[in-house]
């Protein structure tokens, strides 16, 4: 399995071949095509960044219609970089878009068809997960804090408790983040790593001669998913770094904080 760009209405849309294969509405989203401008040029989904709200509202709607989405029925959280997952109800529906969000949460999950799952990155992780035989959806975004707490785990444990799922039923697409090429930190990072992890963090961590490490966010969570009991086949990890290809991603390290953010979303289908 693998990721590729679906280009789509002068959209890019970074796609798991995993999730495409299994039917679920899905997407995480690049920098073309968008409405905004300046710094935010031109598809910045970030609304709490300084955009003009007209054109953030814009390029949701092209997104959406590229998607084949309904606008009004998306969900986002507060992040935080914490490890909370909320189970999203027909209660939510709009929040973040329609309504204000009155939550913090790093991930979501849902078993409600047409609802789509919105987290939002720019060097952070943002992961997608998906349960074809229990039709249960999750989006998580995944720094490196919310990686040591185990976000990741937390939003499968949910699915299972609450939603009745096998973690071996479960798909997951690990989508594009700042790689271990490009991810350098002081010892703080590797040691939240090692607390969490023991020896095993150590397969991805580097160290540098100049006494900073690189560490690899995606291979940490794809470890700590097949360690919660989803299979190594069912993980699909874009090999995509949004600090090198900060001309497609928005990269907060790329850009010193002057940037939009792109988002991950999942949506499954209407029954017919």
């Amino acid at each position: 399995m693998a990721f590729y760009d679906k280009k789509t209405d002068g959209l890019i849309l970074h796609t798991s071949s995993l999730l495409e294969e299994a039917g679920v509405i899905h997407a995480v989203t690049t920098r073309p095509g968008g409405a905004s401008e300046g710094i935010y040029t031109s598809l910045n989904l970030g609304r709490n960044r300084g955009d003009a709200p007209e054109k953030v509202q814009e390029n949701y709607r092209r997104v959406c219609a590229a998607l084949g989405v309904d606008i009004h029925r998306m969900v986002s959280s507060s992040q935080v970089h914490g490890d909370l997952v909320r189970r999203v109800t027909e209660e939510d529906i709009g929040k973040g878009l329609d309504r204000e969000i009155d939550y913090d949460a790093d991930g979501l999950v849902t078993d409600i068809p047409g609802a789509t799952l919105t987290v939002f990155g720019a060097d952070c992780l943002t992961i997608l997960l998906y349960d074809p035989f229990k039709q249960v959806a999750g989006a998580v975004h995944a720094g490196w804090r919310g990686t040591a707490l185990g976000i990741t785990e937390r939003a499968v444990e949910r699915m299972v408790s609450d939603y009745g799922c096998r973690p071996e039923h479960i798909l997951a697409a690990v989508g594009p983040g700042i790689s271990r090429c490009c991810f350098e930190t002081d010892e703080d990072v590797p040691r939240a790593m090692e607390k969490a992890l023991g020896e095993a963090a150590f397969d991805f961590v580097d160290r540098k001669e100049n006494g900073k490490y690189h560490v690899d966010l995606k291979g940490i969570n794809a470890l700590r998913l097949k360690r919660c009991g989803v299979l190594t086949t069912n993980i699909d990890v874009s090999p995509d770094c949004t600090m090198c290809a900060s001309e497609k991603y928005w990269s907060h390290r790329a850009t010193e904080g002057r940037r939009g953010s792109q988002a991950s979303l999942i949506c499954l289908r209407e029954k017919i």
